[in-house]
């Protein structure tokens, strides 16, 4: 089959698994392992539902990054559990999710799956880096609308959307992104920029809504050009536009470092990452069978394991 690279966004993707598979799912000593099945479940269907060759699992080294938060404190700080000094915010996780997160690094590792993170960056970065500078077709794998940035049907790069459940994932293209948004995938950052989003703590800019920051986007070409025209007195921005992003002035310097993703990270090249998928053989295949009967994974491991088998 022709090469396509998959890129996980995998908390992502366990959170969701958390959330869609009962909790009571669980090993015999009592721990919970209802995200490990759904993320093994997940990876199997979206591999062979979209014919991956190869395959990243990108990973939060920092899911809030100081640098953004200095940029901006407001960037996800409603999902702070405790604030660390000195190293990453505690984020607000589930417990019984917390427990099962060394367990999904244990099995995503026994079935030779390509684990990257980078040192004070979010998966997105990682995401963001691999999908710009791979020669090759690539699907990211999301909840997350911030990442339509990466869409680019000149490179065939899409987004497989799972913000409504595995029964009905949606593959973003050019034309999705417009046809949602009215803006094209390379501004959509731009775009997020004035609307806002909560689900980061993007303030937004005041009194300027979706419809608002898509015509503006859409007129301007992007929020530099906007900005260049909220500058120039003869230009035809209304008054009102004008003191709304004057108003809105040091949100707007800084939001742009916080909302585009990173696209050039130094990471190990999908060789050296050992992105290629192959058969899961020997010693870590009998280990996952093992832990398929005393972790209770029920067939979830044989369904990844003969997801995996095809590449031969």
């Amino acid at each position: 089959m022709p090469n396509r690279l998959m890129l996980l966004d995998t908390a992502s993707l366990y959170f969701r698994a958390f959330y869609g598979v009962p909790d009571t799912i669980r090993r015999p000593d009592g721990t919970p392992v209802n995200a490990v099945r759904g993320l093994l479940d997940m990876i199997a269907r979206l591999t062979t539902e979209f014919r991956a060759t190869h395959l990243v699992a990108c990973w939060d080294d920092n899911w809030r990054p100081q640098w953004r938060v200095d940029l901006l404190p407001s960037y996800k700080a409603h999902r702070v559990a405790e604030f660390v000094a000195g190293g990453p915010d505690v984020e607000v996780v589930p417990d019984s999710l917390v427990v099962q997160v060394p367990l999904i690094r244990h099995v995503l590792d026994l079935a030779g799956i390509a684990v990257v993170g980078a040192a004070d960056h979010e998966a997105d970065d990682v995401i963001g880096t691999y999908a710009s500078n791979a020669d090759l077709p690539v699907d990211v794998v999301t909840g997350d609308r911030d990442l339509f940035q990466l869409v680019d049907d000149a490179r065939d790069v899409r987004v497989i959307y799972t913000a409504r459940g595995m029964k009905n994932l949606e593959t973003v293209t050019d034309a999705v992104v417009v046809g949602k948004y009215r803006v094209l995938p390379e501004q959509y950052a731009d775009y997020a920029i004035l609307r806002g989003d909560t689900s980061d703590g993007l303030p937004g800019v005041a009194g300027i809504g979706e419809k608002t920051a898509a015509s503006l986007i859409g007129q301007y070409g992007s929020l530099d050009g906007l900005l260049e025209a909220a500058s120039d007195g003869g230009s035809s921005l209304s008054a009102a536009v004008r003191s709304k992003l004057a108003a809105a002035a040091d949100y707007l310097a800084v939001a742009p470092a916080v909302v585009n993703v990173v696209r050039d990270l130094e990471l190990p090249n999908l060789d050296d990452a050992g992105a290629q998928l192959h058969p899961v053989l020997g010693s870590p295949r009998t280990e996952l069978e093992r832990l398929s009967n005393e972790w209770n994974l029920g067939s979830s491991i044989k369904r990844l394991l003969e997801a995996f088998d095809v590449h031969q």
